[in-house]
């Protein structure tokens, strides 16, 4: 699986909902996911995901690699040595650029302003410091939204036919703060070619209630560490931030 393919797993899945990336991005995304392939088509949809693209540049750029080389990719969704490459300065350039695709610069400045020391261009800390939804406008910053969109380790309980269940911890929200705590159990439908022959104590990452990819033991570690981390980071801004809402909000029906 190259780092198209494995960037492609984690966006088919807000592409489908029309939170982000083109419209007709959909069938170029599986081909790459269900072959492990990159494809020209995958990748210029995935370079046309409004957040995506600005954190994979920061990435590559930080440790001179392609923005979808593997590792780049990889440190962005699960978390690995790469992100520590992408110190404040270029954090704040990634601001920056993500206004370019759609930020409000007013937002951009705000969180400049209350940056944390060590920020992190993983997707857990851009959903919990920047917003879910905050590039596009799409979908609201709330914390059943956080939730929603962070890719989550969750471990595989039991399968029947197409669908899993997993259980995991929940974000949840105290003081201004967002908390990894207690266990849910949730019925997620998945797909048996993009999660071939999973089975029951397998860990998976989920984003969007769609099981993305199956973790090895190495990857989970990195999820759960990284994930900690960035919301560590965020949680040193967000109660002066103040942008959590308590409801999640309507999904768009539509791009506009």
């Amino acid at each position: 699986m190259d780092g198209v393919a494995l960037g492609a797993r984690f966006s088919i899945a807000t592409n489908r909902l029309a939170y982000c990336g083109p419209a007709d991005a959909e069938p170029a995304l599986y081909e790459a996911i269900v072959t492990g392939r990159s494809t020209p088509r995958a990748r210029d949809a995935l370079a046309r995901f409004e957040a995506l693209m600005p954190y994979l540049e920061a990435i590559g750029a930080a440790n001179g690699l392609d923005p979808f080389d593997r590792e780049v990719v990889e440190a962005y969704w699960i978390g690995n040595g790469r992100l520590e490459a992408v110190d404040r300065p270029r954090f704040l350039a990634l601001l920056e650029a993500l206004t370019r695709r759609g930020l409000p610069p007013s937002v951009a400045r705000r969180l400049a302003e209350h940056l944390p020391d060590r920020p992190l261009a993983h997707h857990a800390f851009h959903v919990s410091f920047v917003g879910v939804g905050a590039v596009t406008g799409h979908v609201p910053t709330t914390v059943p939204n956080v939730e929603a969109c962070r890719p989550a380790a969750a471990t595989v309980s039991a399968i029947e036919g197409s669908r899993l269940t997993v259980t995991g911890p929940v974000v949840r929200e105290e003081g201004g703060r967002l908390l990894l705590d207690g266990r849910t159990e949730r019925p997620l439908t998945f797909d048996p070619r993009v999660l071939d022959g999973v089975r029951a104590g397998d860990r998976v990452a989920v984003h969007w209630s769609w099981p993305a990819l199956r973790l090895d033991a190495r990857m989970a570690r990195e999820l759960d560490r990284w994930t900690e981390r960035a919301f560590a980071a965020a949680n040193e801004a967000l109660p002066a931030l103040g942008v959590l809402g308590p409801e999640p909000g309507p999904g768009p029906t539509s791009r506009t």
